[in-house]
């Protein structure tokens, strides 16, 4: 099969690496502009780009998919089928269209569960206990295409969304293999997606990772681990604004069920304790102080000893 394959950040590289590995054709990459990446805010390519041209397959990088001199450019190399792994920008159906077999997405999701921009993140927010790939091939509503192919994942109760994206992006591309045999052989069967159980996946702001300490432990905890590595989730004390980068859910003793949500009602050794929403308590194991580094509870307790009472806020005091 000759494939032209759109991708940006490092889940879609597998797919590319373990298509080359099968000996599919990839007569084109396609992936979001250089942009400033990582702490020093360099121009840097996407994973994906890097990936490409180690191999040595051509790359285009269009500002606009709409742009006609790249639908002409995409039209040349004579793709049998689009691939698309998380690249970032929606298709239009001209690009969808013009692979002789159409287009097909590898998503991080068991759809029609969280179609959208960050199904792993929201997933693991939600506090599901599994999720998968879903192979569907691409229409113009987002994600709502008919299903190719599916692999389910178990998610761990501690499990971060940097570590099960690594997981799922290597299942993947396996399950993508498999299926672009299966087209190039005619086998493959599309499943309608259920519409009605659809779920939504939004792009992630730094806002979401506000902390509400109403709520209970577990779904602080689940928000604590959904957002790491980005944008994490925070809550201040006092003035300060922290990270909050590792948690732990707790048995509530009968004295906390009396403490509002937000106040810690044990700092000491490696113990930083805080009360939650029905009467739970979060145990935070790593934060970080605004432009300082990660720290363990009992490094962080050392260096910032906590008088009680004291309470975590979603927002600073003003006055």
């Amino acid at each position: 099969m000759k494939i032209a394959f759109f991708g940006t950040p490092a889940f879609a590289v597998p797919s590319l690496e373990q298509l080359v590995a099968a000996g599919d054709q990839i007569v084109v990459a396609i992936t979001q502009p250089d942009r400033p990446r990582g702490r020093g805010h360099h121009v840097q390519p996407s994973p994906l780009k890097t990936a490409a041209l180690a191999h040595g397959i051509p790359v285009l990088q269009p500002e606009r998919v709409g742009d006609p001199a790249f639908a002409a450019a995409l039209a040349s190399c004579g793709a049998d089928l689009g691939v698309v792994a998380a690249y970032g920008k929606i298709l239009p159906d001209a690009i969808l269209h013009t692979p002789r077999h159409g287009t097909i997405n590898v998503h991080a999701s068991l759809l029609p569960r969280f179609r959208g921009a960050a199904p792993v993140h929201r997933a693991i927010i939600a506090g599901e206990r599994e999720t998968g790939v879903t192979m569907i091939r691409l229409v113009r509503e987002m994600d709502a295409g008919p299903m190719l192919a599916r692999a389910v994942r178990p998610i761990a109760d501690d499990e971060t969304s940097d570590v099960v994206d690594r997981a799922l992006a290597e299942i993947g591309a396996s399950l993508l293999v498999s299926t672009v045999r299966e087209i190039a052989a005619g086998r493959v069967t599309e499943q309608p997606q259920d519409h009605a159980l659809a779920t939504l996946a939004p792009r992630l702001t730094s806002e979401d990772g506000r902390l509400d300490w109403t709520r209970p432990a577990r779904a602080i905890h689940n928000l604590v681990r959904g957002l790491h590595p980005w944008p994490h989730a925070f809550s201040f004390l006092d003035t300060s604004r922290y990270l909050i980068l590792r948690t732990e859910v707790e048995p509530a003793p009968v004295q906390v069920s009396a403490q509002a949500p937000g106040h810690i009602v044990e700092a000491g050794a490696d113990r930083l304790r805080v009360a939650c929403g029905e009467g739970t308590v979060l145990a935070i194991l790593a934060l970080q102080p605004e432009g300082r580094r990660c720290l363990p509870t009992r490094a962080f307790l050392a260096g910032h000893p906590i008088d009680l009472p004291a309470i975590f806020r979603p927002f600073p005091p003003t006055g």
